[in-house]
C-alpha cells in the first residue's frame, strides 16, 4: 500500500500548478502543500476518498490544474470493468464537477 501511495502522490510533484501570483521558485508540490495548509484546497487523501465514493477503480494519475479561475483535481482511473475514466473535482470543496469516460 505504501508503494501505491507513492505512485499516486509522485505525479503531483512533477506537474505544473499554473496559479497566477504564486512564487514559481518553489516546486509545485510545495505550492500544493501550502495551499492545503492554508485551507484553500483539500488534501489528496480527501479527494481520493471522494472519488472512491462516486466511482470505484484504480487511480493511475492525478493532476491539479487551474480552470476558469478554479483549482481542479483531475483524477484518471481504470474502472473495475476496464474503462478509463476521468473525474474532475473542485479542489476547494471536493464537489464532483464531471465524470467522463476518457479515450
Amino acid at each position: 500500500m505504501k508503494q501505491l501511495a507513492f505512485l499516486i502522490v509522485a505525479p503531483l510533484a512533477l506537474l505544473p500548478l499554473p496559479v497566477g501570483g504564486e512564487d514559481t521558485a518553489f516546486p509545485d508540490f510545495e505550492i500544493a502543500e501550502d495551499a492545503v495548509k492554508r485551507g484553500e484546497i483539500l488534501s489528496l487523501a480527501t479527494i481520493l476518498d471522494r472519488v472512491a465514493a462516486v466511482q470505484p477503480g484504480r487511480v493511475i494519475e492525478v493532476e491539479l490544474e487551474l480552470e476558469d479561475g478554479i483549482r481542479v483535481y483531475e483524477v484518471e482511473l481504470i474502472s473495475p470493468d476496464g474503462r478509463l475514466l476521468e473525474v474532475d473535482l473542485d479542489a476547494r470543496t471536493g464537489e464532483v464537477l464531471s465524470l467522463d469516460e476518457d479515450n
